[in-house]
């Protein structure tokens, strides 16, 4: 039986349905587990400023991991508890790159994204109806990306790239990747993640976890897609969504149900609520 005493939820295609909704279920699941002393933060690609209020005011919800594990912020005082960002040159190395492919680019600065009048567009275009508000909303226009970049260069956290079809992601990650040393995932469609060497959800969680007198036995993480990966292998009970990416779903010592059927409500009620938690266990 694991003593689950921090529990990491991606948000898209894990705790958010198809719709961008959280259910009542999956909020009253949630707020049991805090309750109950369980440390329940959202793990996520957005920034922090794109986590949705919904989640952030449920009372006893202290932290968030954000831009793929760039960040673990304590939402009270606004402390980083976690800082992984870019190196300054490294990161310019991968704009140069990046900016060469057709795509939809943004990059994420101090828990803020920023992005072009001319991007935002193609983020609508290239991106499912489901969530092109959040991307509106969240993006900050600016003129000249690698100007922001040069004003912030300490503070580059993650690029996050659309891409109108696969054959172009693809060719622009093999790109970055013979030119640089970073983290490349995926989240949804044909998109592109980028990191600094090294920074996942996995390790950002984990590390949250030791600075509060935890292990990462003491770890349970769910997702659903290549970014989740590394949090679902270095959490002590790493639960894949029914909807989660192959990889993911090989990955997990557990699988629950799908985010349109309270999949991670599911999982907190069995290994959590119910006090069962073997990681050998599936359903």
């Amino acid at each position: 039986m694991q003593d689950i005493r921090v529990l990491g939820l991606d948000l898209d295609g894990t705790v958010f349905d198809d719709q961008k909704r959280i259910s009542p279920r999956t909020m009253a699941a949630m707020r049991t587990a805090i309750d109950r002393g369980v440390t329940v933060l959202p793990a996520t690609g957005r920034p922090v400023t794109g986590v949705p209020q919904e989640f952030l005011q449920l009372p006893g919800v202290r932290y968030a991991l954000t831009s793929n594990g760039a960040t673990v912020t304590e939402l009270a005082t606004g402390r980083r508890i976690v800082e992984l960002t870019f190196d300054a040159d490294l990161a310019m190395q991968v704009y140069d790159i990046v900016r060469g492919f057709d795509s939809a680019l943004s990059i994420f600065i101090d828990g803020r994204s920023y992005t072009t009048a001319d991007n935002l567009d193609k983020m609508v275009e290239f991106s499912p109806p489901e969530l092109r508000p959040y991307l509106r909303d969240s993006r900050i226009p600016v003129q000249d990306m690698h100007e922001l970049m040069r004003r912030h260069a300490r503070g580059i956290e993650k690029f996050s790239i659309l891409y109108p079809d696969y054959a172009t992601r693809d060719a622009a990650r093999a790109a970055v990747l013979a030119a640089c040393r970073v983290e490349a995932t995926a989240s949804l469609g044909a998109n592109l993640e980028l990191n600094a060497p090294g920074v996942t959800k996995g390790r950002a969680l984990v590390a949250l976890a030791e600075t509060l007198g935890y292990t990462r036995e003491n770890v349970m993480a769910c997702g659903d897609s290549d970014n989740d990966l590394a949090m679902i292998r270095m959490a002590g009970l790493g639960v894949a969504m029914g909807n989660a990416q192959p990889e993911v779903l090989a990955a997990a010592a557990a699988v629950t149900g799908d985010n349109n059927h309270d999949g991670v409500a599911q999982a907190i009620e069995k290994y959590i609520l119910q006090g069962a938690g073997s990681g050998a266990e599936r359903y």
